[in-house]
């Protein structure tokens, strides 16, 4: 025999309690209401006993909210993102939002169909690294009072609130440091990308090159490639192909692995036959040997930025301002560079 299902109406009558005072408690509103710690007690004390489960369909039916975020980045497996979503999901929780996570692997395809699906399920907002081809979705999100906030790159044509790093200053600092110790050679290795934040790191590591009148050399990978194995041995061939390199500026950690993995096979010393600086800090540099030089984007304070800003939407402030974050990196010095002069 099915067990009938206890509703808010049976706890309101088993306890004597008006229905509107166990919706306050359930939904943690208790103490803005001002209603007595010891009746708090007496109902949460119920809804544990009786294994009472809120039926948040019927409440997103009634108020026109799921309390529900999604969270759509290029690759949740991926440590940049998973740790910026450990730290929303901490914070959306105590906001009393709940966040559904996925990937879109810079399909705009996908991340197209992903968006609209959401959208029928009635959720409350998007947090999303955008890929490219994905303006006209945002804008049509903005225009049916959606919250939305993009992070890790921009779309310039959508005014939208953002959150980003000082990419472009950043790696222009990193390609100044590697030439104060002593390089000149330096590979910038990239990805074939027009996203913004892509094109930023790009453009701040031609800019110190010119500034010191040196030649810009760019090894750019193909965004979807085949195997790491493969785009080492590419990194192989074009160090190879290119005389005297004597430092690596990799635009992206993961693009850091595969290419101290190419510089394993080489048999190249780091820093003694080559430099090397990755963009995008991750524990795994402390632990290499030598230590890896990378530029931390300060995960924290993205996060936070973020949950601020989605939350300042769906809390209904009225402002027509959008928000628009760059965040400061810092430069984390380790084994893999040193100075010579």
């Amino acid at each position: 025999m099915t067990k009938k299902k206890i509703s808010i109406k049976d706890i309101a009558k088993e306890l004597g309690i008006s229905i509107t005072t166990i919706s306050f408690i359930i939904n943690g509103k208790a103490k803005e209401k001002r209603i007595s710690e010891t009746m708090i007690k007496t109902v949460e004390d119920y809804v544990a006993k009786v294994g009472y489960r809120p039926n948040y369909l019927a409440q997103s039916l009634r108020s026109g909210k799921s309390k529900v975020i999604v969270f759509m980045v290029e690759d949740i497996s991926n440590s940049f993102f998973s740790n910026i979503a450990r730290l929303i999901e901490e914070r959306a929780y105590k906001s009393g939002y709940k966040i559904i996570y996925c990937s879109t692997e810079n399909d705009a395809d996908k991340a197209i169909e992903l968006i609209q699906t959401f959208k029928n399920r009635n959720v409350d907002g998007f947090i999303i690294t955008p890929t490219l081809g994905l303006e006209g979705e945002i804008k049509t999100l903005l225009s049916e009072n959606f919250a939305v906030i993009l992070f890790d790159r921009w779309i310039p044509s959508v005014e939208c609130s953002h959150v980003i790093v000082e990419n472009e200053k950043s790696c222009y600092e990193g390609t100044e440091y590697l030439i104060q110790n002593g390089c000149k050679r330096i590979v910038f290795v990239t990805l074939e990308s027009e996203q913004t934040q892509m094109q930023d790191r790009l453009s701040g590591y031609k800019s110190a090159m010119k500034k010191h009148g040196l030649e810009s050399l760019v090894f750019e990978e193909p965004f979807h490639t085949s195997s790491p194995d493969f785009m080492g041995d590419q990194i192989i061939d074009f160090l190879k192909s290119h005389e005297k390199v004597d430092a690596v500026f990799f635009a992206t950690n993961y693009l850091a692995f595969e290419g101290l993995h190419a510089f394993r096979k080489m048999e190249v010393l780091i820093p003694e036959d080559l430099q090397v600086l990755s963009f995008d800090d991750h524990f795994f540099f402390g632990l290499h040997q030598p230590s890896i030089s990378a530029i931390a984007q300060p995960i924290e304070q993205i996060a936070e930025s973020l949950m601020n800003g989605i939350l300042h939407q769906l809390n209904g402030v009225e402002s027509t301002e959008v928000m628009k974050i760059e965040l400061s990196n810092k430069l984390v010095k380790r084994g893999s560079t040193f100075r010579t002069v």
